[in-house]
């Protein structure tokens, strides 16, 4: 599908691995320059090879997103590359199992930094440029936000953020034609998800358990699933979409768990 994103840039925070490199993938596809904005240039550079194989384009900045100021330099080094933004994917982020009983200040203050506060600092660094484009942002989120998990605080108090950021941002900016969404992710198999589900004793059937609490096909959402989704509401094909929260998750939040019994 043509989405007309020939050559728009778009900074994909988080982009070299997992869901973040799914989107830079299918970004490269649609013939768009994705930026990668990571920590590891190592990774950075492997999935630009990868996407360079198939005939893409794309460019990797090294920064620290806990770091106030390496946001901004990220986001200055892209302007000075390219001379514009297109587009902002919020995606970099751990669950890091931060919680309330055996948490501290510190690591909650920690949590904020690597999952929600560089959300905000990169969105506002890209915005007179974003301004200028009439760009768009999606935020990606997680169903936790929602449902909980239990010893993780941290990670559900800054995907809690991200939605309401979601929605602030989108009544902020409407003035400027600028539109903001959010790809909520619940059950994603992920290289990262797959080496956790490793951790566990009897891997093979607590994947199992999980598959089958997924109404839609009883499996896990793919990578490409969630890219396809984020591409689309960057693109002008979804022109008059904005503070929305968009599950990509088989039903997995919303639809009655009444299905699991069928």
């Amino acid at each position: 599908m043509n989405l007309n994103l020939r050559e728009k840039v778009i900074i994909v925070s988080g982009g070299a691995k997992g869901i973040g490199e799914g989107i830079v993938s299918r970004l490269a596809l649609e013939e768009a320059y994705p930026v990668i904005i990571g920590r590891n240039e190592a990774d950075n550079k492997k999935t630009l090879e990868m996407i360079g194989a198939t005939g893409g384009f794309g460019h990797q900045v090294v920064a620290e997103l806990s770091d106030p100021e390496q946001c901004k330099k990220a986001v200055d080094e892209v302007l000075g590359r390219f001379g514009r933004i297109d587009g902002l994917v919020n995606n970099a982020g751990v669950n890091d199992s931060v919680g309330l009983e055996n948490g501290s200040y510190e690591d909650f203050m920690s949590s904020l930094h690597k999952n929600l506060t560089h959300y905000y600092l990169l969105a506002q660094y890209c915005l007179p440029s974003l301004k200028q484009t009439k760009g768009a942002i999606v935020n990606i989120g997680s169903k936790v936000a929602e449902t909980g998990q239990g010893g993780t605080s941290g990670y559900a108090a800054a995907n809690g953020g991200r939605n309401a950021l979601t929605r602030e941002w989108a009544t902020e900016l409407a003035k400027f034609g600028i539109r903001v969404n959010s790809v909520i992710v619940a059950e994603c198999y992920t290289p990262m998800y797959e080496n956790w589900i490793k951790t566990l004793p009897n891997p093979e059937e607590i994947l199992e358990e999980i598959n089958n609490r997924i109404p839609l096909g009883n499996r896990m959402t793919t990578v490409d699933e969630i890219a396809n989704t984020v591409v689309f509401l960057l693109s002008k094909k979804s022109s008059h979409t904005t503070g929305q929260l968009i599950h990509v998750d088989g039903g997995y939040v919303h639809l009655d768990r009444a299905l699991l019994k069928r």
